[in-house]
């Protein structure tokens, strides 16, 4: 945490960089590609690099808290989130695609560009100032009958404000029940958990790198349904298959050795054998940590003062209810810019 291979002694401060990583999550990765095999092969080597597929793959389903469905990997999240947009906006009828002022790019534009390229009329929710994030009813109230699709991040990148998604699905789906939705997880994904048994969507994504792993991904899950839209796709692979030319075995090691460490932490508090539980209780803990840290850097101890008491410190979207927000503070310091460089 405090040393960077080509500098030494250093702190590490930078979001959009993405998550410490896993020493094991590297070392994994360094071996598995060292491999030269193609996995499409049917000796030793080949199946064994298959099962790495494989087990990863099954860890993003551990992640998610889902069965079935079409798990694919792609450079980054955001190509993954252009893909399964392109899906539904091409295929499925409707006049309007739904979503919110607080989505990331990655997430934002493609929603505008295949509305613009289908004809369909592009909504998008406003954001409430007071707890910077969107109300349910703010998207709601823009989904009807017509809504091709509703996209919506699970949490802002930039205030850290938790959505309300499971409500989000719940009361837009009273209004469309076969309402195609696509939620960006790249946010949430790695500071608590996510359950699609509950919050059942079409779509979702996120990205190793800011969850422990390593950069060169960006992996996606999505329903039965929305797998079998037409897509890029090999003529002679299944219809919901949405992989695309030989996999990197590497990168979905790198997704189990996430998922271990997180069962790991799950470990120290309950005893049990089932892997998804294990992970669930790993993440309420890692969410639990990250409020009192945040507190901590908020608010402060008797001898340190919080960022909120710090002269000069200007604490932007700030909010009380920690349960509410991912560890993101946004700030600003006087006489400081904002310069991008």
């Amino acid at each position: 945490m405090e040393d960077d291979p080509t500098i030494g002694k250093r702190l590490f401060f930078d979001n959009a960089g993405g998550s410490f990583r896993l020493k094991k999550a590297v070392e994994q990765f360094s071996k598995i590609d060292a491999i030269p095999d193609c996995p499409e092969r049917n000796h030793k080597m080949a199946l064994y690099l298959q099962k790495v597929q494989e087990d990863g793959t099954n860890d993003v389903r551990t992640i998610f808290n889902v069965k079935g469905g079409s798990v694919f990997a792609s450079l980054t999240a955001s190509q993954a989130m252009f893909d399964m947009v392109r899906a539904v906006a091409e295929n499925i009828s409707g006049s309007n695609i739904v979503t919110t002022v607080l989505e990331h790019p990655s997430a934002y534009d493609p929603v505008e560009y295949y509305a613009k390229l289908t004809g369909k009329e592009f909504r998008v929710a406003k954001s409430n100032p007071v707890t910077a994030g969107v109300d349910v009813e703010e998207v709601v109230k823009l989904v009807d009958k017509d809504t091709c699709l509703l996209s919506v991040m699970y949490a802002s990148n930039i205030s850290g404000a938790i959505f309300d998604i499971e409500n989000i699905v719940k009361k837009a789906r009273e209004i469309k029940p076969d309402l195609y939705i696509i939620v960006d997880a790249v946010q949430h994904a790695p500071h608590d958990v996510i359950n699609l048994q509950k919050i059942p969507v079409d779509g979702i994504n996120f990205a190793p790198y800011k969850f422990f792993g390593c950069r060169g991904s960006g992996i996606a899950w999505l329903s039965d349904r929305a797998a079998a839209l037409p897509h890029h796709k090999l003529i002679a692979k299944p219809a919901g298959d949405w992989e695309l030319g030989s996999p990197a075995p590497a990168q979905f090691a790198v997704v189990t050795e996430i998922v271990n460490y997180v069962c790991w932490i799950g470990s120290k508090f309950i005893d049990s054998s089932d892997r998804r539980e294990l992970f669930a209780h790993g993440m309420s803990r890692i969410a639990l940590q990250e409020r009192a840290l945040m507190s901590r850097m908020l608010n402060g101890t008797d001898k340190i003062p919080g960022l909120r008491n710090i002269k000069g410190v200007k604490i932007f979207l700030d909010y009380e209810d920690f349960t509410k927000k991912d560890f993101i503070i946004a700030m600003g310091i006087e006489n400081l810019g904002y310069n991008k460089r």
